[in-house]
């Protein structure tokens, strides 16, 4: 298996099958969870109208602690309702959300009902034919942020492809994109900077759901696949591309032990770019992606006033903090035991806030007022493409909403292209 280089070809027979389709909602933004619509979720809807397909099979779990219905993990609920779960497969910070970024998953058991935790974020991110031995069908669980450098997409991928070899079915459990589904930001992916936290070329914010992304992944055979993956998307009722996160009245519970409010998560869009540089991201905090700065950091008032102009929908505030070692959270972070002076990020209008932007403002300015902090490859990573470099060179006083033509976002070809693979209006 290998990734093809970035060609766009429509494929108009692929085996997918939506089990429900998307309902409009109000657009306004909702704070009163009273008056909040709910969304239901593909998991819900599995339980609701699809689980006696379940009867007679062998199912392998891919989740995380995001795969709830209310309070209840997926695991959890489809055993009380007698489904034979055969396997479980832990992304990113593990089965129940037991580890923090980038640390080694390792297989084990899951403490609750004894069941084999096979790890796909380790030595092996792919599934092998022992792991499925015991498997006639996956049902893919979890919540994402919307980010093209969070790694549950790649993991997506990988599955589909294992799952295809051995012909075995993945099923989707699709929750929203918590950034809402209209918002698109941040440079396509350039094949150079392919891996595992960026294996496709979309944009940075990209405005799907992973249900749409595994749909969109087959058609623009963006994977190489030896058999064509049999994926079905149980589709969430009640979700509409209009929605951030507070619209859907569904509880967060955190994709990663560093994102603990949806704040955090959408910020984290931008501000991720941070780990690109010696800057502290704010790791080892109660604020990570929220908290940024490094010891080096010196900037006064006016300079302040000039950055928050240029990033409507926040109040950036001066702010000092030590990051510190938090086991399960932050490791050995940045600058570790050090104080740092920085920015801290308040997000007062959901709405008018756009976080790749404003990470992207924020990453310029920390740079220009933090002499001896430097970049690294993983920016690139991250970025997808040395087009950031070019940031530093152009108009300071400009926003980079203004810049978006000259660093080459190309924003409207992505749309387009992904317009057939979108399950809500």
């Amino acid at each position: 298996m290998h990734l093809k280089r970035l060609t766009f070809i429509f494929i108009l027979l692929i085996p997918i099958q939506i089990s429900a389709t998307a309902c409009t909602g109000d657009n306004t933004l909702k704070n009163a969870a009273s008056d909040t619509p709910k969304v239901k979720t593909g998991a819900e809807v599995l339980i609701e109208q699809h689980l006696d397909e379940l009867t007679g099979k062998r199912v392998g779990l891919v989740m995380n602690p995001t795969a709830r219905i209310g309070q209840t993990h997926m695991l959890d609920t489809l055993m009380s309702l007698q489904v034979d779960v055969t396997a479980l497969f832990a992304p990113e910070h593990g089965f129940r959300g037991e580890a923090g970024a980038g640390e080694v998953i390792e297989d084990g058991v899951d403490r609750e009902t004894g069941l084999p935790v096979h790890s796909l974020y380790g030595d092996t991110r792919q599934p092998t034919v022992e792991m499925l031995s015991d498997v006639d069908l996956l049902l893919f669980d979890m919540q994402d942020v919307g980010a093209r450098f969070y790694t549950y997409n790649a993991t997506l991928g990988l599955l589909l492809v294992a799952a295809a070899e051995h012909r075995l079915p993945v099923w989707v459990l699709d929750r929203p994109n918590p950034a809402g589904g209209n918002y698109l930001s941040g440079w396509l992916l350039e094949e150079e900077f392919s891996s595992f936290v960026g294996m496709y070329p979309i944009p940075a914010a990209h405005g799907m759901t992973l249900g749409e992304l595994g749909r969109m992944i087959i058609g623009e055979e963006w994977i190489d696949f030896d058999r064509k993956p049999e994926l079905r998307v149980i589709a969430m009722e009640g979700w509409n591309r209009s929605m951030l996160w507070p619209d859907t009245g569904l509880e967060w519970f955190p994709p990663s032990p560093n994102l603990p409010t949806f704040e955090h998560a959408l910020a984290y869009l931008g501000t991720c770019l941070i780990e690109g540089t010696t800057l502290s991201e704010g790791r080892g905090t109660d604020d990570p992606f929220l908290l940024l700065g490094s010891p080096q950091t010196v900037f006064d008032s006016d300079d302040l006033d000039q950055l928050r102009q240029r990033i409507p929908g926040a109040d950036l505030s001066a702010d000092e903090f030590v990051p510190e070692s938090i086991p399960g959270k932050a490791i050995n972070p940045k600058h570790e035991g050090e104080r740092c002076s920085g920015i801290r990020i308040r997000v007062t209008d959901m709405q008018a806030f756009t976080p790749v932007e404003a990470g992207l403002e924020i990453f310029r300015f920390l740079m220009e007022h933090s002499p001896g902090e430097e970049t690294n490859d993983f920016l690139y990573r991250l970025a997808g493409t040395r087009e950031i470099d070019r940031l530093m060179e152009l108009d300071p006083t400009a926003a980079v909403s203004e810049l978006e033509e000259e660093l080459g976002f190309r924003l409207d070809q992505f749309r387009e292209l992904r317009r057939p693979y979108l399950i809500y209006e």
